[in-house]
């Protein structure tokens, strides 16, 4: 999951003006001037929380499990949030928040499961 969310923070920060990438942002050509700073935005937040999963999984490795514990399971959750959010704002983006969610919610189901 943290490899997807600094993906995106590349995507999005540095090539989202990419025609390319067009299709995957949704994005109309003559909005990409529009869009760059929200896009910009969107990249650091993903970076962030691809900090934190990583942060989350070195604590329980290496450090204090109950903290890594903690940050990891508040990373996982605001995934699977935010991508029910991003449905809620537009059906149409429904790939993009099942591929936001599913993942980190498939974690927060095994990880209750295993204990």
């Amino acid at each position: 999951m943290a490899l997807i969310l600094t993906t995106m923070w590349v995507l999005e920060t540095f090539f989202n003006g990419s025609r390319n990438l067009y299709s995957i942002f949704r994005t109309e050509p003559g909005d990409v001037a529009a869009v760059r700073m929200w896009a910009v935005n969107v990249g650091f937040v993903n970076l962030c929380f691809a900090a934190g999963l990583a942060a989350g999984l070195w604590l329980i490795n290496f450090g204090n499990t109950d903290v890594g514990s903690g940050v990891l399971l508040f990373c996982l959750g605001s995934q699977v949030v935010l991508g029910a959010v991003l449905y809620g704002s537009n059906h149409y983006l429904w790939r993009g928040a099942l591929a936001q969610s599913l993942l980190p919610l498939t974690a927060l189901i095994c990880w209750a499961a295993l204990g």
